[in-house]
């Protein structure tokens, strides 16, 4: 590899690292198209360089993100335990099985969600007022009586984390850009997990279930070097900065920077 690739490597190292980082999802969504549109990689080498990318993106956030005390590592680790299995099993759907009908529908899917994501976090002076209302309430309601309630929620959720953290293990290993950009609206909206918090525990989960599928890659051989140490040392400096400008970056802003992603993986999808 020419040091011209190798600096293009390490400038779309940063950029990934940096906005996987700030909304959750580690850097592969931008990784991995990168190295199937200019290096024109073979699919199956650029998820598997693209899953390593994440899991050294999602390594180098937690350490930010911990500082900041933002992880919730019970969910957390719920969630990528979880997803072991699913993270073997979907490098050997990689292997043996590809449906291009599994992308259409997905990409459908994804696509749905970012719209209704970007719109539902429109600024608007109306859901401002109610929000802060309903937060007053809320607030109004701190006392002993929550204490239990939360107790219970927990109870139930965390019954429904473990086949969540399954599936999300089959899909970042099986398309190989982690999955974050699914688990983070999903620990927000069905989970009602503050969006900082989502951000940062879906790292964490990240760097947990990433790690096996990395393993099972090592397995297939599906893992360009040279690729991984440039892209690696760029989303290292890049994760670093999103954990940084994730604490000055509203909860409403981070949410419509992630319905871009979702959005943009969609369309690749469709036409990749």
């Amino acid at each position: 590899m020419d040091v011209t690739t190798g600096l293009l490597l390490l400038l779309i190292g940063i950029i990934a690292g940096g906005y996987g980082t700030i909304v959750g999802a580690g850097g592969g969504f931008i990784f991995v198209p990168a190295l199937l549109l200019i290096l024109h990689m073979d699919p199956a080498i650029a998820a598997g360089s693209g899953l390593v990318i994440v899991l050294i993106n999602s390594l180098s956030g937690v350490v930010g993100y911990a500082k900041q005390k933002n992880i919730r590592y019970k969910t957390g680790l719920t969630i990528g335990i979880s997803a072991l299995p699913g993270s073997i099993l979907g490098v050997w759907l990689l292997q043996v099985y590809s449906s291009q009908y599994f992308y259409v529908v997905f990409a459908t899917i994804l696509v749905a969600l970012g719209i209704f994501l970007f719109s539902k976090n429109l600024p608007s002076s109306k859901k401002q007022k109610l929000a802060r209302v309903a937060r007053e309430k809320a607030e109004d309601l701190t006392d002993s009586t929550t204490e239990p309630a939360e107790k219970i929620t927990e109870a139930t959720q965390s019954k429904w984390l473990i086949p969540l953290g399954f599936f999300m293990g089959i899909l970042s290993s099986y398309l190989g850009i982690g999955g974050g950009w699914l688990l983070v609206p999903i620990l927000i909206y069905l989970f009602k997990v503050p969006t900082h918090n989502a951000t940062a525990t879906s790292i964490f989960s990240l760097c947990l279930y990433s790690s096996v599928g990395v393993i099972s890659q090592l397995f297939y051989s599906s893992i360009d070097w040279m690729t991984v140490v440039w892209g690696g040392i760029g989303v290292i400096a890049g994760s670093q900065l999103g954990v940084l400008l994730s604490r000055k970056i509203p909860g409403k802003v981070i949410m419509q920077m992630l319905s871009v992603v979702l959005v943009v993986i969609g369309f690749r999808m469709y036409f990749g």
